[in-house]
């Protein structure tokens, strides 16, 4: 299955959290906090929003910072992605 998000919104993946601290220590599941790096998987083609034109300035591959608790969970094909807007979008990562 194939997801294609309308006007701004952003499909995305959360980048696998560290298992383990830079100290060496190993974190437990509920130790973890949700990750906010996340890969976009798809863009949707932007346009008038709400009364105001829209330009997506992401694209499928970048790697991105996510507000906390922003987005809707959903799962496609047994993979967990989220569906935000692209205001919800911080920062593009670079590495």
């Amino acid at each position: 299955m194939k997801i294609i998000p309308l006007a701004d919104r952003v499909v995305i993946k959360t980048v696998e959290a560290e298992e383990t601290t830079k100290s060496g220590i190993i974190l437990t599941g509920s130790a973890k906090e949700k990750p906010q790096v996340a890969e976009v998987i798809a863009v949707g083609p932007g346009g008038v929003v709400d009364g105001k034109e829209v330009t997506m300035t992401v694209k499928v591959g970048d790697k991105v910072l996510t507000s906390k608790y922003s987005g809707t969970d959903v799962k496609v094909d047994g993979e967990e992605c989220t569906i935000v807007r692209q205001g919800d979008i911080l920062a593009i990562v670079e590495e």
